[in-house]
């Protein structure tokens, strides 16, 4: 049987980021379709060079310039959620304990008792 909780934090699937692969094939899907823009435009510069020369130009600059867009485009990374919490979380500090020094009274360790030094004399 299950029970319902009252006051439980609930968590929406809607609110969750893609999957990598996910992301990854739609960085290629969106690669590609660019690609295929560019093949057009690329066909669409010879067939128009002789019958409208600006056109051709433009579609030429479109063809020359989309294979840098499209790999800036592909490579941006995954997309940002506005509402995760930053990566570095910043824990409470810590009180910065200064040096020690010896109680009166208490013993001190072998290497800090003053001793004579036997110099040969």
């Amino acid at each position: 049987m299950l029970r319902k909780q009252k006051g439980g934090q609930v968590f929406r699937i809607t609110g969750a980021r893609q999957s990598l692969d996910e992301d990854v094939r739609g960085r290629q899907r969106r690669y590609v379709i660019s690609m295929l823009v560019r093949t057009m435009a690329v066909v669409l510069t010879v067939v128009l060079w002789n019958v409208q020369r600006p056109l051709a130009v433009v579609m030429l600059v479109l063809g020359a310039t989309l294979p840098y867009v499209a790999v800036v485009i592909a490579n941006a990374g995954r997309e940002r959620t506005r509402d995760m919490p930053p990566t570095l979380v910043t824990g409470p500090s810590r009180p910065v304990l200064g040096p020690t020094e010896p109680q009166p009274g208490a013993e001190q360790p072998e290497e800090q008792v003053n001793r004579p030094t036997d110099n040969g004399r």
